[in-house]
């Protein structure tokens, strides 16, 4: 369970990390899991349902950026979002009525490359009716400074919504350039494998590509209070009965709660469908690209 400190510190700042809140046996599970759907990616020339892959990947050599639906491909993946060891540390925060916003994916960065992802609110992608909405992510490797860690800007989820349109257009980042955001202020989520991270929606995160010799793969949920309800047709609740199944704690509820929060809507859809990394592609001005090329000069 979270101490008040902790839960305080959630409410304040947007974000905890949690050092080994899974246990051995439960990682080394997710870790098996993973590495199995990894290696069905040998041989792919595109991306899949369910694989999403480096610009650098071939048949021959397999390169994983994220597995976009895990759930699809192995059922331990909707345990895991379900399992006590998660959702007990996410009442507290929340209630004691939580719904898995979807399957969740795993982003991997590979050893010495894997790809970065620019700066963005996860609210910018699926606005509600209220903002009791967070992500959790479970560590399967150490994150360190040099493995490409999530990196967040503390008490941003209290602030504004950003801008994440580029030429009127859904890209899913935020064009810093423009902004007045302080990245002095941020702060790279490191701990060890097995440990968990959570942070606030409306919280701007991001992360630079992977420059250590070692993987950094990373399992993210979505999780939202019952009552906070999909806006906009961002998400499809046609299926109610498909949508009522991802209750991971206490019962569904057919009452939104409206809270006056900033949002704005991720249309006209992105260019590039498919995964953040390929929403981002339309973004101009990329911050972590380069800040690599800066460091390297």
């Amino acid at each position: 369970m979270l101490t008040q400190e902790q839960i305080a510190e959630y409410r304040r700042r947007g974000y905890l990390v949690v050092e080994n809140a899974i246990d051995a046996s439960t990682l080394a599970e997710l870790r098996r899991v993973t590495e199995g759907i990894v290696a069905a990616a040998k041989g792919l020339t595109d991306h899949t349902e369910v694989i999403d892959l480096e610009p650098t990947h071939t048949p021959d050599e397999p390169r994983v950026r994220r597995i976009k639906k895990p759930h699809l491909a192995d059922p331990f993946y909707r345990r895991l979002a379900a399992d006590p060891q998660i959702t007990e540390l996410l009442r507290p925060l929340m209630s004691d009525n939580i719904r898995l916003r979807s399957g969740g994916k795993v982003n991997m960065k590979s050893p010495e490359y894997g790809a970065p992802v620019e700066w963005h609110q996860d609210w910018a992608f699926y606005p509600h009716t209220n903002d009791d909405v967070l992500a959790v992510g479970v560590l399967l490797d150490d994150m360190t400074l040099e493995n490409g860690p999530m990196m967040v800007v503390p008490e941003t989820h209290l602030g504004e919504v950003y801008n994440h349109h580029c030429d009127g257009v859904f890209c899913g980042a935020i064009d810093i350039s423009q902004t007045d955001i302080d990245l002095s202020a941020a702060i790279p989520l490191t701990g060890p494998a097995g440990s968990i991270t959570i942070h606030h929606a409306r919280l701007i995160h991001g992360s630079s590509m992977n420059t250590s010799k070692f993987s950094r793969r990373l399992l993210l949920y979505e999780y939202a209070v019952a009552d906070a309800w999909p806006m906009a047709g961002i998400e499809d609740i046609a299926d109610f009965d498909e949508f009522n199944s991802r209750i991971v704690l206490g019962e569904a509820t057919v009452q939104p709660r409206v809270v006056p929060v900033p949002i704005r809507i991720p249309l006209p859809r992105a260019h590039h469908q498919g995964s953040i990394y390929e929403n981002q592609r339309s973004l101009g001005t990329r911050y972590f690209e380069s800040s690599s090329r800066t460091k390297s000069n």
